[in-house]
């Protein structure tokens, strides 16, 4: 697919790159499934970027709107999940 990331201006290319793994984290729970520890790993970086649910909530729905892929729902998935298995949507 062809989309751009949502970001924020004022994050830092560190930010940057850290969030763009977080969704693809999201892309591959849905295509190709991610064992939930990686997946969970990059969501609290995420976290600690857009640490309030307002802003959480801002940038999840920006990228669903462009990729179709819900941040909400992998987040879920994951967080039900037991350790050592593989998140698919």
């Amino acid at each position: 697919m062809e989309y751009q990331y949502p970001m924020e201006l004022d994050w830092s290319t560190e930010e940057i790159v850290d969030s763009i793994a977080f969704f693809e984290a999201v892309e591959m729970a849905y295509e190709t499934g991610i064992m939930r520890e990686e997946f969970m790993r990059r969501y609290r970086r995420f976290k600690e970027i857009v640490p309030s649910i307002a802003g959480e909530k801002k940038i999840c729905g920006e990228f669903e709107e462009v990729s179709g892929y819900s941040s909400y729902r992998a987040v879920k998935a994951a967080k039900a999940a037991q350790e050592g298995t593989k998140i698919k949507l």
